[in-house]
């Protein structure tokens, strides 16, 4: 799959991972010289003076915090923000989703790394709000938000629904901290600027890879005091790496690039959640959602009736034949998820911001026609929707 899209003269989602080693190093070598000084040294042990402190001095700006720490992944990081806060609160249970990144990808760690116990406020595929955070039946002493929720659909509260959950967990004697690897983009939505909206949190992780098309790495940031103690833990977790500076330049450059665009990307993915919605309802698809129909980010959901196989087999062949990528991997929906479904996750980034209604109808067609080749059936209607479409 990769290979297919590698040669692809025209890729709509961001992030499906078309680079070589080669082109990625190439990008960073012209990334790199506006991005920090490239006669200073190479960090070591990310010291505070060179190109990692420059990095956490600028995410605590970017953020409105007091500091930030460089982190080499975001699991690391959140787990060293909960167990400070189990610390310091006495408390070592941590209301969260199950649909968060904590419960789903991590594999436990803030349970069999951190000694942590999770509680669900709800279970609904959206953020939990002020009345489930009351609601809960035993004290907890940390709130855990992922903003946006990922696996729900990249989904937000709205910005008094957030604030009021927030006072919910304060009024409940609790910390908060926001697994904000996403958290770049949500401005737009809540209509608030960055500063204003980490302001609402005790700590916040944010990612550098994750919108920001970093390297790698991540940033815990909140009270220069909270950061001290994250800084030692991070000694302890095994984060203190001899050097980073790739990741760090990745990450400075991204700040100062694809930051600013955010907005703009944010703003193309409504354009491109309802032309793609009208464009498979036009070549008869006969069942599909885009969640959220209206996208809360630059990021959203996509489910078709086709196992993954046969739309990953459909999309390497359209990329191959037509030179065109218009859906990345189809994954299975989850365990939740019903059998014969798939889902792929459309991330909206510079790659799609040339792309026209047009442009995404003719795409669309050629998907379902290449569906229908590698299925051996076309959805019903879909025929007559192509044909009316050549004629």
């Amino acid at each position: 799959m990769r290979a297919a899209f590698h040669g692809a003269r025209r890729v709509l989602p961001d992030g499906v991972g078309r680079e070589t080693l080669r082109e990625r190093l190439d990008r960073l070598v012209v990334d790199a010289p506006a991005a920090h000084d490239l006669d200073d040294w190479v960090d070591i042990y990310g010291n505070d003076d060179g190109i990692i402190g420059e990095l956490e001095r600028r995410t605590a700006a970017a953020l409105g915090t007091e500091a930030a720490a460089f982190f080499p992944t975001g699991t690391m990081a959140q787990q060293v923000a909960l167990r400070c806060w189990a610390g310091r609160t006495g408390n070592a249970t941590v209301a969260g989703h199950p649909l968060s990144h904590m419960e789903g990808h991590e594999r436990d760690a803030w349970a069999v790394v951190s000694g942590l116990r999770m509680v669900h406020p709800t279970n609904a595929p959206r953020p939990p709000t002020a009345a489930e955070i009351y609601d809960l039946a035993e004290p907890f002493g940390t709130l855990a938000l992922e903003l946006p929720l990922r696996d729900a659909g990249f989904v937000l509260p709205t910005w008094d629904a957030l604030t009021a959950t927030v006072a919910a967990a304060r009024d409940r004697e609790a910390v908060v901290h926001f697994d904000g690897a996403r958290l770049w983009e949500c401005g737009p939505h809540f209509g608030r600027p960055l500063p204003e909206i980490a302001a609402l949190a005790d700590s916040v992780y944010v990612s550098f890879y994750k919108s920001l098309g970093g390297i790698s790495g991540a940033a815990l940031a909140g009270t220069e005091d909270f950061v001290d103690e994250a800084r030692a833990w991070r000694h302890r977790y095994g984060g203190r790496l001899f050097q980073q500076w790739p990741a760090a330049l990745a990450a400075l450059a991204g700040l100062d690039r694809e930051l600013p665009r955010l907005p703009e990307y944010v703003a193309q993915a409504k354009v491109v959640a309802r032309a793609l919605g009208a464009h498979l309802a036009e070549a008869g698809v006969p069942w599909f959602r885009l969640h959220p129909a209206v996208p809360h980010t630059h990021q959203f959901h996509l489910w078709l009736p086709h196992p993954p196989e046969l739309l990953n087999e459909a999309a390497v062949r359209q990329a191959e034949e037509t030179g065109t990528v218009l859906f990345g991997r189809w994954d299975e929906p989850g365990p939740a998820g019903p059998p014969g479904v798939a889902l792929t996750e459309i991330t909206v980034g510079a790659n799609a911001l040339d792309w026209t209604d047009g442009d995404i109808r003719s795409a669309t067609a050629e998907f379902v026609e290449f569906v229908r080749r590698v299925g051996g059936v076309m959805p019903a209607g879909a025929a007559r929707a192509e044909a009316a479409r050549r004629s």
